[in-house]
């Protein structure tokens, strides 16, 4: 049978914009990219990249509050943030973004249409555009890269007076109090960015504290740094309750544990309990996007949670429909679709053997968190490998400090900011299986560790390297008794007790 295209991708976020260029450009195929809002999908638009935007403003921010007098400069008078000009350059930046994305796929040789897909069968998807005009576009194969979107838990007043993270990136004003409800990331990143702008922040959690995924010792010690920033946290919550409105555009969230916020400008939902049906997720941030593609159409399966089923290969149970990306719940970050989405063009349409079994590992994904400060983290938590390999197979490294950049601050050491490191190794050789860091400079240096890290670095490894000084991440190829561990590396050619490095091939 004969297709009008080679390749659908529903959905022009990270994932499918990577595979449809991928596939048009690399491969020559004839590629359809569906979109029903903005190319760049959540990263662009209401993610990743404009809340980098925000977390620059608020480091800035920090600086002039708290760093710039410990070096001798003075500001001269109240120095203050223009919002609406920081808000009017960022969405500029973001439009900026999205044209870049059109001119990419022109280059690239893929058509793109807006508006809302439905699947009609396996092979054909019914798109409906903002003036309700209905075209059928039939392809080969499919794929399914829709992302996913915040949703508010169940409560009285939540849906009505809440924002989502999506509705932080519309506040036209700083708000003077905001209460952020949430553990995860978005949570602890959303208000850390109001609380160093200047507003009043409240964080609420059900549990204990935040991240309770991540390392603990990171965890505790972002809960600890939060604390000292001046974020109010609101603990053993069990969420929120109900919100209300005094008719003046004030909010008073009423928790669960029966406390009582009062006077707030802004309540942002980033995260909550939500009930176990087909229709929600149960106790996360985001809910897959498939409603609307009518799934039941073209056979393919969802789990409870809605997430669509594949395996290793992006491969659903329909032959020739597959999906990538957080749409099928793995692991949710956008350089992990858009890897995806390039392997599996690679998979489908390349005619090189190699790529025959090509796909994305989800192992030691280094990945950031923008807190403050920020995050670093890859591979297992302590708690994880002691699970996994056990406690007795199990050696960890840890340093405790405060950055050279915090050095001349007149004040107790015991109360300048935090760097917190921990290497977490496993085996006899000592693999290094997990990487965290807490403080100034770790979303910077996380990167070349998860490099090492995936060409199975071992303790020796790291301190085979000669440390860059002074700087944080020296901190990281010298812990312990350095050059005392186990002499064994993880690489192809050793580069172990002074040994020549490898030798590029040239045949």
């Amino acid at each position: 049978m004969t297709y009008d295209y080679d390749l659908i991708c529903i959905g022009g976020g990270s994932g499918g914009i990577a595979c449809a260029k991928r596939s048009a450009s690399s491969y020559g195929r004839k590629v359809l990219c569906i979109e029903r809002a903005r190319l760049g999908g959540t990263c662009v638009n209401v993610g990743c990249v404009p809340k980098k935007v925000m977390w620059s403003a608020a480091h800035i921010s920090n600086t002039l509050k708290h760093d710039m007098h410990h070096y001798g400069f003075s500001s001269g008078g109240e120095v203050t943030l223009d919002f609406p000009k920081l808000k009017q350059a960022r969405d500029n930046y973001v439009k900026r973004l999205n044209g870049i994305y059109a001119s990419g796929f022109a280059s690239a040789g893929v058509e793109c249409v807006f508006g809302e897909a439905t699947f009609v069968d396996q092979h054909t998807v019914k798109v409906t555009d903002k003036d309700g005009n209905v075209t059928n576009y039939q392809a080969e194969k499919i794929v399914i890269a829709t992302g996913g979107r915040p949703h508010f838990p169940p409560g009285e007043g939540v849906e009505e007076y809440c924002i989502s993270s999506d509705g932080f990136f519309e506040l036209e004003e700083l708000p003077k109090v905001a209460v952020v409800v949430g553990a995860g990331y978005i949570a602890v990143e959303l208000a850390g960015v109001l609380n160093s702008l200047g507003t009043e922040t409240h964080l609420v959690v059900r549990k204990e504290r935040a991240l309770r995924e991540f390392d603990p010792m990171i965890g505790e010690g972002l809960d600890k740094e939060m604390v000292k920033a001046g974020i109010f946290i609101h603990r053993n919550t069990n969420g929120v309750a109900k919100v209300t409105s005094d008719g003046q555009n004030k909010k008073n969230v009423t928790l669960h544990s029966g406390d009582v916020i009062y006077n707030t400008d802004v309540v942002l939902m980033a995260a909550g309990r939500v009930p176990n049906t087909e229709d929600l997720c149960t106790d996360c941030e985001w809910a897959p996007n498939v409603e609307e593609l009518h799934l039941e159409n073209c056979g393919v399966k969802i789990t409870p949670r809605k997430y669509i089923v594949v395996d290793e290969y992006q491969n659903t149970n329909v032959e020739n429909i597959y999906a990538l990306g957080d749409v099928c719940g793995v692991v949710e970050l956008t350089p992990m679709a858009i890897a995806s989405g390039r392997r599996l063009a690679d998979r489908l349409f390349s005619s090189n053997p190699i790529h025959i079994t090509s796909k994305v590992s989800y192992e030691y994904v280094p990945t950031v968190v923008f807190s403050h400060p920020t995050i670093g983290t890859c591979g297992l938590t302590e708690p994880k490998a002691i699970e996994k390999y056990g406690k007795e197979n199990v050696k960890v490294y840890t340093s405790r400090f405060s950055d050279s950049h915090y050095g001349i601050w007149d004040m107790k050491p015991e109360d300048k900011p935090k760097t917190l490191m921990k290497l977490v190794c496993a085996g006899l050789d000592e693999k290094v299986v997990g990487i965290h860091v807490l403080g100034m400079g770790a979303d910077e240096m996380m990167q070349g560790f998860g490099v090492a890290m995936k060409m199975g670095a071992t303790k020796a490894d790291l301190d085979s390297c000669v440390a860059i000084h002074p700087t944080a991440s020296e901190e990281l190829v010298t812990m312990g008794t350095w050059g005392m561990s186990p002499q064994e590396s993880g690489a192809k050619v050793s580069p172990l007790n002074g040994a020549a490095p490898a030798e590029p091939k040239f045949s």
